[in-house]
């Protein structure tokens, strides 16, 4: 099983980065992680809208800190499967 780590806060600055083709890609990653478990988000995408410079998912208009915390919770479901 993988450590844990510490989630991410949604005013971390380090999620200011964080560009709109890089959110797109964690979302395409957690649909591929979340479909072995039932988690589907089909209509989630990055929006244009920001919040203090941050960009926002469109599932209910979360910061990206809620995508990272979700896929670190896959990645260490997946972990825990394997053995």
């Amino acid at each position: 099983m993988s450590p844990r780590r510490t989630p991410v806060a949604p005013t971390d600055p380090r999620l200011r980065d964080h560009t709109e083709p890089q959110v797109a890609t964690l979302l395409r990653e957690l649909h591929e992680r979340g479909r072995p478990f039932g988690l589907r988000w089909g209509s989630a995408t990055v929006t244009e809208t920001t919040l203090d410079g941050r960009i926002l998912v469109d599932f209910g208009n979360a910061p990206v800190s809620t995508l990272l915390n979700l896929l670190d919770l896959l990645r260490v479901l997946e972990g825990s499967a394997l053995g």
